[in-house]
């Protein structure tokens, strides 16, 4: 294993802590002590790590043949925002999370899977460069 595939599996690990500590720790207690709005700004706050973490999985166990395109990460974020913006709508008419939980749930899970999709993409995306980068440099070498 070398110092970069290292680094990655530190990432992976980091990134898996940090998400279940937001999502499994902070966020239930902030809930169940009635904190709704600063459980709000944790679940913002855990997206980050959340999609750090499908972005190292996409560069540890994907393995592109050529430069992949970026469908999965555009399909991603365009899920996230178009699940967020029908959230935040019915928020705005009146249905909030808090007095219809079930019209949110679709749009919670359209995010997350929205996230993951963009993250995966493009550490499919940054191997795939990476990849090329040091075969070249290899072949630079040998010459």
């Amino acid at each position: 294993m070398d110092a970069g595939q290292r680094r990655q599996w530190v990432l992976l690990v980091g990134c898996l802590l940090v998400t279940g500590i937001v999502y499994l720790g902070l966020i239930p207690r902030l809930v169940l002590a009635g904190d709704s709005s600063r459980a709000v700004r944790y679940v913002g706050l855990g997206w980050v790590p959340y999609t750090c973490l499908f972005y190292v999985v996409g560069r540890l166990f994907s393995t592109p043949e050529t430069l992949p395109n970026m469908r999965a990460a555009d399909a991603g974020l365009g899920l996230f925002l178009v699940a967020l913006l029908l959230s935040l709508g019915l928020d705005a008419w009146g249905f909030t999370p808090e007095a219809v939980p079930a019209a949110h749930a679709l749009q919670a899970v359209a995010v997350f899977v929205g996230l993951a999709l963009f993250g995966w993409g493009l550490g499919r995306r940054s191997k795939a460069i990476a990849t090329r980068t040091d075969a070249g440099a290899e072949r630079r070498s040998s010459e």
